[in-house]
């Protein structure tokens, strides 16, 4: 059963319209938030989460945004407080991969990867910087692979070793205020980004290097999350919490 204590909470969650995004937009309206959900191009299924949280009980609406654009994440940060007239929890879900040896790589995907994996977030946690409410929770979701040397992932465990260098400064600036900044580093985990590319035995075999042999579901990091952004959470900060069932 979920504590309903985020209460008069407002969350924004990107990358929202599936996989943990979406897993983390319905756990934080169970548990009381209002929740605004950032999708970049699928408003269907946007829209579809939004309305199974009110079908729950809930309360969210969706924007539409690409986060590597800073007039578009302006844009969105002036809409949310439009309609929520606050914010509370930041949730840095969206995010890209493209995999490849680094020799080989295409610049041109080097550059989409930080900008949607990097600079977007960073936008976001720019503006939430300055638009939060004391006492909020920003929480950024990064990866497992800045723990692992696995060949080909280069180039998308910088983008997510960034992110999470700026998460620890990031929560040494913002600790004055009481807001935390932290980050949840999954493993592989059961998403159409995950699978993207992968044949079932290189799913099988990453599955089976976890301690508990199998892959984790956007709701094993969703949990981790609400609990970042709860009051339970309240002495967590600076922190790279990996949520991998013993990957690494």
């Amino acid at each position: 059963m979920q504590a309903f204590d985020l209460d008069g909470k407002v969350a924004l969650v990107t990358g929202a319209s599936r996989g943990i995004g979406r897993a983390v937009a319905e756990e934080l309206a169970l548990s009381g938030a209002a929740v605004a959900l950032n999708y970049v191009a699928d408003q269907a299924a946007a829209d579809k989460v939004v309305d199974g949280i009110a079908a729950d009980g809930g309360r969210a609406q969706a924007f539409q945004a690409d986060l590597a654009e800073s007039a578009q994440v302006e844009a969105l940060f002036r809409a949310v407080q439009a309609t929520f007239g606050r914010l509370d929890i930041l949730v840095n879900n969206a995010g890209l991969a493209r995999y490849g040896p680094i020799r080989d790589y295409p610049i041109e995907d080097f550059d989409r990867l930080m900008a949607v994996n990097v600079r977007g977030p960073f936008l976001a946690c720019r503006l939430a910087a300055r638009q939060m409410a004391d006492g909020g929770a920003i929480i950024n979701i990064t990866s497992t692979v800045t723990r692992v040397m696995l060949p080909n992932y280069g180039v998308y465990a910088a983008t997510k070793g960034a992110l999470e260098q700026l998460t620890r400064v990031l929560a040494k600036e913002l600790g004055p205020r009481s807001i935390t900044v932290n980050a949840v580093a999954p493993g592989p985990t059961d998403t159409d980004l995950f699978r993207h590319g992968k044949t079932e035995a290189q799913i099988e075999s990453l599955a089976g290097m976890a301690a508990l042999g199998r892959l984790g579901t956007p709701l094993d990091t969703a949990r981790v999350v609400v609990f970042l952004a709860g009051p339970q959470g309240r002495w967590v900060s600076g922190q790279v919490i990996p949520v991998n069932g013993g990957f690494a």
